[in-house]
C-alpha cells in the first residue's frame, strides 16, 4: 500500500514538473509573437529605420548564469521582463507617431498661412504694377501753322518746298499708324534742329503725344512743359498745356493737373474749339473744382 502511495507521488511530481516546463513553453511563443508584431509596427511606422529614441532591445534581462529550466520562477521572470519591454516600446512608439502626426499638421497650417499670404502679396504687386489707365486724345487732322513772312511766294497750286514742314508730316504718318517710339524720336528731332521754325511747336508738341499714347505719361510731360515753357507764343503751346494735365492725370497726380487746366483758361481764353470742347471732361477726370 505504502508503494502505490509512493508511486502515485512520483507520478503526480513528474506530472507537475511537465506542466510547468509547458507553461512558460506556451507564454514564450506568445511573447516571441509579440516581438514579431511589434518589429512589424516600427517597420510601418519607420520605414526608414527605428530612431534611437524607441529602439530598445527585446531581449531577456538575465544577470549570472542561466538556471536550469526545471527552475520555473526565472524563466516566468525572463518572460516578464519581456512583456514590460514590450510595453515600454509599445508606449514610446504610440508617443512618437502622435508627435510626428501633431507636427505634420502644424507644418500643413503652416504651408496653408504661407500660400495665403503669398497669394495677397502677388495681387497686391500685380495691382501696384498695373499701369494706370491713360485716356486716349482725340485725333486731330494734320494742319499746317499760319502763313509766316518768307521767300517769294510758290506760284499758286503747287505744295510750297519747306523741309521742315515734309519732315513734321513724315514723323505725323509715323504717329497716325501708332509706331509711337519712331514717332517721337523723328518728331523731337525736328523741332530740335528747328527751334525756330513754326512747325518746331508742332512737333515738339505730336512728339509729347507721341510718349503718352505710348504709355510714358512722366516723359510726356516733360516735353510738354518744355513746350509750353520754351514758346508760349507757340502755335501748339496751349495743346502742349491741355496734354500736360491729361499727362498729369495719367500719373494719378490729379492735384497737380487741376492748376495746368486753369492756365490754360486763363492764359488762353480764346484756346482752339479742338481744346476748348475737350476741357470741361478733363476737369472732370481729374477732379477739379
Amino acid at each position: 500500500m505504502r508503494i502505490l502511495f509512493l508511486l502515485a507521488l512520483m507520478g503526480a511530481g513528474v506530472a507537475s514538473e511537465a506542466a510547468a516546463q509547458q507553461q512558460p513553453q506556451t507564454i514564450d511563443r506568445r511573447v516571441g509573437r509579440l516581438e514579431q508584431d511589434m518589429r512589424a509596427v516600427q517597420r510601418r511606422v519607420f520605414p526608414d529605420g527605428v530612431p534611437n529614441t524607441v529602439d530598445p532591445e527585446l531581449q531577456p534581462r538575465t544577470t549570472g548564469p542561466t538556471r536550469p529550466i526545471g527552475e520555473t520562477s526565472d524563466a516566468i521572470s525572463t518572460l516578464s521582463s519581456r512583456v514590460e519591454a514590450l510595453e515600454a516600446q509599445l508606449a514610446r512608439v504610440t508617443g512618437q507617431v502622435e508627435e510626428n502626426g501633431y507636427r505634420l499638421s502644424q507644418l500643413e497650417e503652416q504651408v496653408r498661412q504661407l500660400r495665403s499670404d503669398l497669394g495677397g502679396r502677388i495681387d497686391r504687386l500685380e495691382r501696384a504694377a498695373a499701369p494706370p489707365p491713360v485716356q486716349q486724345p482725340a485725333v486731330e487732322p494734320v494742319e499746317e501753322p499760319a502763313a509766316t513772312t518768307g521767300p517769294a511766294a510758290t506760284p499758286a497750286g503747287s505744295r510750297p518746298l519747306d523741309p521742315v514742314q515734309d519732315a513734321y508730316n513724315r514723323g505725323y504718318r509715323l504717329w497716325e499708324t501708332r509706331r509711337y517710339a519712331e514717332a517721337a524720336t523723328a518728331l523731337t528731332e525736328v523741332a530740335d534742329r528747328n527751334p525756330r521754325s513754326p512747325w518746331a511747336s508742332w512737333a515738339r508738341n505730336l512728339a509729347g503725344r507721341s510718349y503718352l499714347d505710348d504709355n510714358k505719361p512722366a516723359t510726356a510731360a516733360q516735353v510738354f512743359l518744355r513746350n509750353y515753357q520754351d514758346n508760349p507764343r507757340g502755335e501748339r503751346a496751349a495743346d502742349s498745356l491741355f496734354f500736360l494735365g491729361e499727362a498729369l492725370v495719367a500719373l494719378n497726380r490729379h492735384a497737380e493737373a487741376c492748376p495746368v487746366y486753369q492756365e490754360l483758361q486763363t492764359t488762353y481764353p480764346n484756346m482752339r474749339a479742338f481744346l476748348r470742347e475737350r476741357l470741361p471732361a478733363a476737369r472732370r477726370t481729374a477732379r477739379c473744382r
